[in-house]
């Protein structure tokens, strides 16, 4: 089968382009053709922005120009090859399947935003329009969420969606997110120079605030045991972050490690993964860590009610200091390495490559609804 991925970018890493890649690996190693039209396919993508202002109106113009031209131009891509089922990530309005990475509005809201802010710039009307007439109109013949909760999010923000609605999960590397050995446990805690007996709790989120930070670190104040490490965030919101953890007397226990681009010898460095996130469409995160052998607290948002069990593998938890500071001196108090099994037995099922063979059954069912059509 011919597969056309639409995207931005498609490329090695997190977010939508290491989705992306993820899956035209899986798709080749399962023998398909797989091509790509992104940024690089559309003239004039470039814009040269020095400034962080620059750097926000060139990726609003980046955003604007690949769903209009980019629109066009992938139509015109795809028509020169009939026989290529498409599936589109995000921002262009074009193929057979959408899959849904989360939605901006919804983001926002769960950040606390005012609705000013939300809906007061006009890019956000212009995401607002296209994702409407894109869920709600004929472009495609499905569209696909990685968690049940954010099928019904979308149901909630655009009413009636146009096309079938299907959940595939995300799929996870378990070859390369996978609990440590002795050794690598040890060169990774060497290597953040912690005792033996520190107790590690892992956060991981580009947006600090919208994914709980501030919970965190006002939960340290009655969780005296535990240290916390941060990865991710910008530098004004680890600024921030930095200033609550002093204002409560913790900041010696909170280490901000800012992006890293390999985050597995953090989650290996690690006793428990933390999340108190607001809204995730996915959050991969949470599966990769519990991949690594180390349990998880988060929040019941995004997969982690599909995968994280009280107790077994991790706890949920509501957004309240209080609770996670419980729950974190609980898994604390357990013997390292003692949730390793049962956190790794409960993604054992999220490889790429079941969520590549998902995919690849949904886009041979819509290849035999077109034979059909056609042949009409």
């Amino acid at each position: 089968m011919r597969i056309v991925q639409i995207a931005p970018t498609i490329a090695p890493g997190r977010g939508v382009p290491g989705v992306a890649w993820e899956l035209a690996h899986a798709f080749r190693a399962a023998g398909h053709d797989v091509e790509s039209f992104t940024y690089a396919s559309v003239p004039r993508m470039h814009f040269d922005a020095r400034t962080p202002v620059g750097r926000r109106v060139a990726q609003v113009w980046r955003s604007v120009r690949f769903s209009t031209r980019g629109t066009t131009l992938a139509r015109e891509f795809l028509a020169a090859r009939p026989d290529a089922v498409s599936l589109c990530h995000n921002t262009a309005v074009v193929g057979d399947v959408f899959i849904d990475h989360g939605l901006v509005s919804e983001a926002m809201r769960a950040h606390g935003d005012s609705r000013w802010r939300r809906w007061g710039n006009p890019h956000r009307w212009f995401i607002h329009i296209r994702e409407r007439r894109r869920l709600r109109g004929p472009t495609h013949r499905a569209v696909v969420t990685p968690t049940v909760a954010e099928a019904e999010t979308l149901k909630r923000a655009y009413g009636p969606i146009g096309a079938p609605v299907e959940v595939i999960p995300h799929g996870v590397d378990l070859e390369r997110f996978h609990p440590p050995t002795d050794t690598e446990r040890a060169d990774a805690r060497a290597a953040l120079h912690l005792d033996t007996d520190d107790r590690v709790a892992l956060f991981i989120g580009h947006d600090l605030e919208r994914k709980g930070i501030h919970v965190l670190i006002d939960a340290l104040v009655d969780a005296p045991t535990v240290l916390l490490l941060v990865i991710g965030g910008s530098r004004r919101q680890i600024v921030r972050a930095r200033s609550r953890a002093m204002n409560l007397k913790v900041d010696a226990r909170v280490l901000f490690l800012g992006p890293q681009p390999d985050v597995v010898p953090y989650l290996w460095a690690a006793d428990m993964f933390v999340f108190p996130s607001a809204y995730e469409s996915s959050g991969l995160v949470v599966a990769e860590a519990l991949a690594c052998g180390i349990p998880v607290i988060a929040t019941p948002v995004g997969i982690a009610p599909d995968i994280v069990t009280d107790g077994v593998s991790g706890y949920l938890a509501p957004r309240d200091p209080r609770v996670f500071a419980d729950r974190m001196e609980q898994i604390a108090e357990a013997e390292p390495g003692s949730w390793a099994s049962a956190a790794r037995a409960s993604v054992a099922n999220l490889s790429w490559e079941r969520t590549a063979a998902a995919y690849i059954g949904l886009m041979e069912r819509i290849a035999y609804e077109r034979t059909t059509e056609e042949g009409l």
